[in-house]
This record gives C-alpha cells, structure tokens and sequence, in this order.
C-alpha cells in the first residue's frame, strides 16, 4: 500500500495534537505503520500549528513535503490558505470555517482575506464546515478537533467502530461523552457524501 499522508493545521490552543494522537491510534488499530510529527509552530501563543500523520506498510519518515498530503485537515480558515500548496492534485482539504485573527489583522494593519473559501475551491476539493457550531452544539467549543475528525472518518475506509475505541482510548473520561456527541455530529456532516 502507498504512503497516505495528512497535514493537521491550526492555531496553538486547537487541539491539533489530540487530533494528531486520535487519527494515529485509529490508523495502528488497523495494522499500519503509523509515523507521528511533532507539533511545530507557536503552540503555546495562539501560532500556526502543524502535524503530520503518515501511514501506509512502511513509512519512513512523519514528514510532508509540499505537494505530497492526501488530506490537510484545517481548523481554521487562515490556516487553510496557509498550507494548500501542500495538498497533491486529487487530495482533499477539510476546514473549519471559523476565523481566528492573526495579530496584523487584530492591530489594523492588514484587513483579514476575503472569500478564502470561495479561492480555495479553486484550486482544490474542499470541505469547509462550521466545526465551531457543531462543537458548541456537543457541548464545548473546544471539541471542533474531533469534530473535524469526524468528518474525516467519512472519507476513509475504516470502520466507525474503530474510531469510537480511539476516542475511548485517547480522550479524558470526563470530556468523553461530549467527545462522541462532536466525533458524530462532524460525521453527520456529509463529508463523504
């Protein structure tokens, strides 16, 4: 089997390494060969955010080239036209709709992009979901990460079931039932569709 690879982005304070530990438990789960990045960026001071998840028979390396992501999986929309040149032709980009200003935008320096969506559907097949809304509706606007995990379920071939033991596995027991509330309302969504 070739090397599958997906990029999660986002601003520090997202939840993109939960994402990252959560998409790599469900993948070794399934038998593969499963290699994990780091989180690199400003984590910790609201910066662009980015790990890498790659997994076939055997991968040798957790990191991806522009060009080379099947999926990049986005939770934020910024973000989003940050890392397309990422995306392979054929790939799939999925991303929160929600807006998180940059700090030019927030001292006036430059006006936040327009039409980003609009731009990206372009160049690309997007999925853009309002993950904010579906995560609040579960209970916490904190759980947009998994629910955007959901919506990414709906474009692999693997098992809900399988997702649904990772969440068990991976998440705090308190935030759990929250955490399968926001995994089905993303793949509810119709990503697959």
């Amino acid at each position: 089997m070739k090397t599958t690879s997906i990029m999660i982005v986002g601003v520090g304070g997202q939840g993109t390494l939960l994402a990252s530990k959560l998409l790599g438990n469900v993948l070794l789960k399934q038998g593969y060969d499963v290699k994990l990045s780091e989180v690199h960026g400003m984590s910790q001071r609201g910066g662009s955010v980015v790990t890498y998840v790659r997994y076939g028979d055997k991968v040798y390396s957790p990191i991806v080239d522009q060009g080379e992501a099947d999926y990049i999986l986005s939770f934020e929309i910024l973000e989003s036209a940050r890392w397309i040149s990422y995306l392979k032709e054929g790939g799939r980009l999925i991303t929160n709709t929600q807006k998180t200003w940059p700090m030019p935008v927030i001292t006036g320096t430059v006006p936040y992009p327009e039409n980003i969506v609009e731009k990206l559907s372009a160049m690309a097949d997007v999925t853009a979901v309002d993950a904010l809304k579906l995560a609040e509706e579960a209970g916490s606007s904190k759980a947009v990460n998994v629910v955007l995990i959901g919506v990414l379920s709906k474009l692999m071939d693997i098992p809900e079931a399988v997702w649904l033991q990772a969440i068990d596995e991976t998440v705090p027991q308190k935030f759990l039932e929250l955490n399968k509330r926001a995994f089905a309302l993303g793949r509810a969504c119709g990503a697959g569709e």
